[in-house]
């Protein structure tokens, strides 16, 4: 790529915590099979969900970029049949007043139109964005309050009733029940608890995981006692960790107290992981069905992610998912196979 471009990537970088320099250097596009135009439009009786992961170099350099993606998803409400907006985490890159408001500006886009759903990422914790406790201020710039005016919103975590870090949403789409679990980075024992109570008493809903890290770049789930440091940025690795002796589940953990304890969850979406920022594991419940559970994440392109964003369109016959990854910035979209494919979903089970 031209010199200016790399200088701007390796930037983009630096400001993102990518401490391999080397890495920094490579084409972000290498792999890409970068065609110009947007995605084909839906089929008719589909929808779409879009996804936003690690916003954070936005939010701290390049506000017009995120800005841009929350308006082209509006434009595009009807056109493609958006439903909700679904948000990884590292909303920031390091958890400052500044950031935020960019944040909640690009995301007040969005507000009372389409609704949205989001998780906090470790750079949305502690000063400087460090994560090495849970304080975050998320819940100055998108209050309880204003989450409450969206129409799918539910709940939040039962033992902090006025903060939104862990959250859920109902949603009705072409005659189906749609719940968005939200939670938090590493999420908590006691906030998968209480998850778990929440999918529970909803065995009739389609069940959406977000959060920031659970899947891998090597196509595993984040597993702490088989790999340890062998995958970077695992939860357990953070001070928050060892501030709360351990107080925190990684993918693997997740899906051993959560998801594999429910037949009804279709579909787990995070970012956070850099490399590639891409990764699919397809898991077998203990009854047989295959949940498809995925990784997706842009940060590391120049300009703090070159404004990717992730369109997933759920088709009428309620049993496939097309993705598409498509930059509003560029106007490309990448039909690489990590950028661009079908999943099948599995029925859900009530019992």
């Amino acid at each position: 790529m031209p010199l200016s471009n790399r200088r701007a990537f390796l930037g983009s970088c630096i400001a993102g915590g990518f401490s391999t320099v080397s890495r920094a250097w490579e084409d972000p596009y290498a792999d890409a099979v970068l065609k110009s135009g947007e995605p084909p439009l839906p089929e008719a009786g589909s929808f779409t969900l879009a996804v936003l992961p690690d916003t954070q170099n936005y939010s701290e350099n390049y506000p017009e970029i995120y800005l841009a993606q929350t308006e082209w998803i509006l434009e595009q409400k009807q056109r493609r049949s958006i439903a909700a907006v679904l948000h990884l985490g590292d909303i920031t890159n390091n958890n400052t007043r500044a950031e935020w408001l960019n944040a909640a500006s690009a995301m007040q886009v969005l507000h009372g139109k389409i609704p949205y759903m989001f998780c906090p990422g470790n750079y949305d914790y502690s000063v400087g964005g460090v994560c090495k406790d849970r304080t975050t201020r998320i819940n100055d710039y998108f209050p309880l309050s204003q989450l409450r005016e969206q129409t799918t919103f539910a709940g939040v975590y039962d033992r902090e009733p006025d903060r939104v870090e862990n959250n859920y949403h109902r949603l009705e789409l072409q005659g189906r029940k749609f719940l968005v679990l939200a939670l938090e980075f590493g999420p908590r024992k006691d906030v998968v608890r209480w998850a778990d109570e929440v999918i529970s008493q909803h065995r009739d809903h389609e069940a959406i995981l977000i959060t920031h890290a659970y899947t891998y770049s090597d196509d595993t789930r984040y597993n702490w006692k088989e790999y340890g440091k062998k995958q970077k940025w695992n939860p357990h690795d953070y001070a928050v960790a060892k501030a709360t002796n351990d107080d925190v589940m990684d993918g693997e953990e997740i899906w051993d107290n959560l998801i594999s304890k429910h037949e009804n969850f279709i579909l787990t979406l995070n970012g956070h992981v850099l490399n590639d920022g891409l990764g699919k594991v397809i898991t077998t419940t203990p009854k047989g069905r295959e949940v498809p559970q995925l990784l997706v994440n842009f940060q590391m392109k120049p300009q703090g992610g070159d404004g990717w964003l992730r369109l997933m369109e759920f088709t009428a016959d309620g049993r496939t998912v097309r993705v598409f990854d498509y930059s509003p910035v560029l106007k490309q979209r990448n039909e690489s196979s990590q950028n661009q494919f079908t999943l099948k979903l599995a029925p859900i089970s009530r019992s």
